[in-house]
């Protein structure tokens, strides 16, 4: 079936509904071809509908993409570090603890993949924050979410995914937000 006839996704239409919203921001739209061009998102049905809706626009697929690779050692981020829109982690030994509780993040929703052997994984969210990590597996340990899956307007959400063959993904809020509730 040619591409302009395949029917869009509602996740489709958020994407470019995001991509649209981010380019007014950088000044590169006027209210008026915001509003033009987010009409036609909302109501695309397929991808020949979708792409007037993004023509001219910078090209999303050029992201902000981080990869940290370790052995064996152990990679830690916490405090106010800089979160990429992309985040891939590869370990073959080590274990990861990601805590964006503090973090600096420019984007609405963030990708995390995780590829690790041997390790397991802690992210730690800032309140209010959502996930999905349907995408992530673990041949031999559990996947452990305590957060919301849905994405809420205003919030960041996390998409997760990979494969942690021997090891345990544990995703939670920061204890400090939970304490306080």
């Amino acid at each position: 079936m040619p591409k302009h006839l395949v029917r869009v996704s509602d996740g489709d239409r958020d994407r470019v509904v995001q991509r649209i919203q981010w380019a007014f921001t950088e000044g590169r739209l006027t209210s008026e071809e915001l509003d033009e061009r987010l009409e036609r998102a909302l109501t695309a049905t397929s991808d020949g509908d979708l792409m007037p809706a993004v023509a001219g626009l910078p090209d999303d697929r050029i992201e902000d993409v981080v990869q940290l690779k370790s052995t064996s050692g152990r990679i830690r981020r916490a405090g106010e570090w800089s979160v990429p829109r992309v985040l891939r982690i590869e370990s073959k030994y080590g274990g990861v603890v990601l805590d964006l509780s503090q973090a600096v993040v420019d984007y609405p929703e963030i990708e995390i993949e995780l590829r690790l052997q041997y390790g397991s994984a802690t992210i730690v969210l800032p309140s209010g924050a959502t996930v999905n990590a349907d995408g992530a597996r673990s041949e031999w340990g559990d996947v452990i979410c305590k957060v919301p899956g849905r994405a809420r307007p205003g919030r960041l959400h996390v998409r997760v995914t990979g494969e942690l063959t021997y090891g345990r993904l544990k995703i939670r809020y920061s204890r400090k937000w939970r304490e306080s509730r």
